[in-house]
């Protein structure tokens, strides 16, 4: 298994990426596909990587984010790529990747068990 550290901090890549394309807000990024397809590409790498540290785990160490939530969220997007409601994307950038940015910048600021 790769270091925790180095998922992480491809996890935080990945959010910071996600605010930085949508910082036009939700206009914009309703208006773009290009934004849309970026967005949603690094949504589903933020579920992958929680699905490969273990959503169990997170929870134990970091507890208030919606692991298995995001993990889910990854799965919808990836197999129900036809049908992707790109407002309920919209609403999870809003409402959730900024929470998730913090939190992983905390991760990766204590002492993370199972790191190198």
């Amino acid at each position: 298994m790769r270091d925790r550290r180095v998922l992480l901090s491809h996890m935080l890549l990945c959010a910071e990426r996600i605010l930085e394309y949508t910082s036009g807000g939700r206009s914009a990024f309703l208006a773009d596909n290009r934004t849309q397809d970026a967005v949603v590409r690094n949504l589903e790498v933020i579920g992958q990587i929680v699905r490969d540290l273990d959503a169990q785990c997170l929870g134990d160490i970091s507890a208030g984010v919606p692991w298995h939530a995001i993990a889910g969220m990854r799965n919808v997007l990836a197999h129900q790529y036809l049908g992707v409601d790109m407002l309920l994307v919209w609403k999870v950038v809003e409402d959730h990747v900024p929470a998730l940015r913090d939190a992983v910048i905390e991760l990766l600021d204590g002492d993370l068990p199972g790191t190198a």
